[in-house]
């Protein structure tokens, strides 16, 4: 009985140590989960900023058709017009990666979180009692 005793302690000892090193990975998950959120939060401000900006554009720049297309004001326009372009579609492939690193992180929270009821409902029956309907 002893041996069993000792097998089972070792047993739980091992289940506790891996729902420890599970608990942790969700935890820096969490942490990693907060970070991409906060930038992604960033990245929509600035987004909006940037779409704002690319009216306030568009706008000025059906000013300068008025005056002429290849004014020194147009060609300035035309300019930045482009460079937040740009930008809106750097801010816009960055969003999509912290969509895509947003997703699978949740799924390896999800992932975890069941293996770690997984391992809660592995080790409930070495606490020294019988889960068997046998006793």
């Amino acid at each position: 009985m002893t041996a069993d005793y000792q097998t089972l302690l070792e047993m739980w000892r091992t289940e506790k140590k891996k729902r420890e090193k599970v608990e942790d990975k969700i935890k820096e998950l969490e942490g990693t989960l907060k970070s991409a959120q906060s930038i992604n939060d960033t990245y929509q401000r600035d987004n909006k900023k940037l779409n704002e900006q690319v009216r306030e554009a568009e706008g000025e720049t059906s000013i300068v058709k008025a005056i002429g297309t290849n004014s020194p004001e147009m060609r300035g326009a035309q300019a930045r017009i482009k460079e937040l372009e740009s930008k809106c579609r750097e801010a816009g492939r960055a969003m999509l990666e912290l969509n895509a690193k947003y997703e699978m992180s949740i799924q390896e929270i999800d992932r975890l979180s069941e293996e770690n009821t997984n391992i809660k409902t592995m080790t409930k029956g070495t606490d020294g009692r019988r889960t068997d309907n046998n006793s």
